[in-house]
């Protein structure tokens, strides 16, 4: 169900992008943190990698220091514990278990075991113009193991041009 073809090369890592003191993951292990998958350095070391803790469900916030366009996702997990169905939603602020069901999702992907090899998987671009801040909300994994296990997330995208209105002049008509 998930594509992954045609990566353009205009499209780049947003890992710089992405405001730190702002992401979030519901239901991780203290242990295993989500930084773990995310941060450059730490998603690339096999022995580290995000886990989830009561259950199988992750729930991810990830906010931008600028508006983007993503483009695809690259997720890297283990062949069981890897996550299956991943509901993807822009720029929903505080999004929780009890109502993530409530909101229509911007892209919804069923990954196979073969897509967590750090396939390059395209999103629905049109709903992934403006985006300010992303929601993962990883609903199960590959065999419904109890505990969901991902080692790398990866978004791909471009920042957007903004126009910052300050620097506007105000052009008056003759």
């Amino acid at each position: 169900m998930a594509s992954g073809s045609g990566f353009p090369h205009s499209q780049v890592d947003l890992v710089d992008f992405v405001d730190w003191r702002g992401v979030e993951c519901l239901n991780q292990n203290t242990g295993h943190s989500v930084g773990n998958a995310l941060k450059q350095g730490y998603r690339d070391d096999d022995g580290l990698h995000l886990e989830s803790d009561a259950d199988e469900q992750l729930l991810i916030y990830i906010p931008f220091t600028q508006v983007v366009k993503l483009h695809s996702i690259v997720f890297k997990g283990p062949d069981e514990e890897g996550p299956r169905t991943v509901k993807l939603f822009a720029n929903k602020d505080n999004m929780g278990f009890s109502n993530v069901n409530d909101y229509p999702t911007s892209d919804t992907l069923i990954l196979s075991q073969e897509d967590l090899q750090e396939k390059h998987i395209n999103l629905k671009y049109v709903k992934f113009q403006s985006v300010r801040s992303l929601t993962i909300f990883i609903e199960d994994n590959q065999i419904g193991k109890e505990i969901s296990k991902v080692q790398k997330i990866v978004l791909y995208g471009t920042t957007v041009d903004t126009t910052n209105m300050k620097e506007l002049k105000k052009i008056e008509e003759h």
